[in-house]
C-alpha cells in the first residue's frame, strides 16, 4: 500500500471545517476525480471515481467520528482498497489544520503508473487546496452530522444537526424514616423527577 499524508490551513473555525467535510456528497465539488458520493447511511457512502480514464466504484464505511476531531474510514465493497483519516487541528479561533492521510492499494495498471508517478500525492494535495478555497469562499458549512462513531459500535448514535446536551437524570426519592409510633412504617419519599435524555453517544 501506498501512504499519503498531506495537510492544509483553512480560515475557519474547527467546527466548520469539520461540519462541512462530513457533507460527503460535496466532495465531488473539490475532489479531483471523484463523480459522486451517495450516502447511504450514516455509516456507509457509495463512491464513483474517474482516475486515469479508469471508472471505478466502491463503498466505504466510517469506523471512527469525532466531532471537531477525527473521521477514519475504509473500504468494504468493491474493486478499490484504501483506508484512511482526516484530522481537525484548532489552530486559533478562526483558524484549521486539515491533515489527510490515506493508505491506498493501487488495483490497476493506470494507478499503478499513477502511483508511480506520485500523482497519488499530487491529488490529494490538491484535493485540500480546493477544500480550503471551497470553505473559506462559501464562508460556512453547508451542512453538518455531529453524531459520535466508535470502532467498536455495531450501529451508529446520533442523529443529523448538532448533538444536544444529555439531559440529567433525576435523584430518586428517600424513604422515609419509621414513625416513633411502634409497628407504624415510614412514609416513603417522593420520587425524583426524571431527567430529559440526551442523544445516544
Amino acid at each position: 500500500m501506498s501512504t499519503v499524508k498531506e495537510a492544509v490551513d483553512v480560515q475557519v473555525p474547527v467546527h466548520t471545517a469539520y461540519n462541512q467535510w462530513t457533507q460527503f456528497e460535496e466532495f465531488p465539488k473539490f475532489m479531483e476525480g471523484v463523480e459522486e458520493v451517495r450516502q447511504l447511511d450514516e455509516r456507509h457512502n457509495h463512491w464513483t471515481t474517474k482516475i486515469g480514464g479508469v471508472r471505478r466504484e466502491f463503498d466505504t464505511e466510517i469506523v471512527d467520528q469525532m466531532a471537531d476531531d477525527r473521521i477514519t474510514w475504509r473500504t468494504v465493497g468493491g474493486d478499490t482498497q484504501q483506508r484512511g483519516s482526516v484530522r481537525f487541528e484548532r489552530l486559533d479561533e478562526t483558524h484549521t489544520r486539515v491533515e489527510l492521510t490515506m493508505d491506498v492499494e493501487p488495483t490497476g495498471m493506470a494507478e499503478k503508473g499513477a502511483d508511480a508517478l506520485g500523482m497519488i500525492d499530487r491529488r490529494v494535495k490538491g484535493d485540500l487546496r480546493r477544500f480550503k478555497d471551497f470553505i473559506e469562499e462559501y464562508g460556512g458549512e453547508t451542512g453538518a452530522w455531529r453524531g459520535r462513531i466508535r470502532p467498536d459500535d455495531q450501529g451508529v448514535s446520533g442523529t443529523a444537526g448538532t448533538t444536544g446536551t444529555p439531559g440529567a437524570t433525576g435523584t430518586p426519592g428517600h424513604t422515609g424514616s419509621p414513625s416513633d409510633m411502634p409497628g407504624t412504617p415510614g412514609h416513603p419519599g417522593t420520587p425524583g423527577t426524571p431527567g430529559t435524555p440526551g442523544p445516544l453517544l
